[in-house]
């Protein structure tokens, strides 16, 4: 599994559009409207770079009101999961 992060600077009158148009999209695993430097926070989720690939270029930088992307390949994933058990590990509780 390859797992990325999308941070979008997006037209201020589109940030709608283009988020409901990325969540619809396979591969699209959350959209998140944030505050700050960004718009919006995709969360890719897909099986091979290829498609990993195809998702930003073909597919997601061809929607009208995307000014800017920066993409974060993700190397290991840590869940909440997992990181509630390193944090225990050694306690007596």
């Amino acid at each position: 599994m390859v797992a990325a992060v999308v941070l979008m600077n997006v037209e201020r009158d589109q940030v709608n559009e283009v988020a409901e148009s990325l969540a619809a999209m396979d591969g699209v695993s959350e959209v998140y409207s944030v505050s700050g430097r960004y718009d919006l926070v995709v969360v890719l989720r897909v099986k091979t770079n290829e498609e990993l690939a195809d998702l930003v270029t073909s597919n997601m930088l061809k929607l009208k009101g995307i000014k800017q992307t920066e993409t974060l390949i993700a190397f290991r994933a840590l869940s909440r999961y997992d990181l509630e058990a390193a944090f225990s590990l050694g306690s007596d509780g």
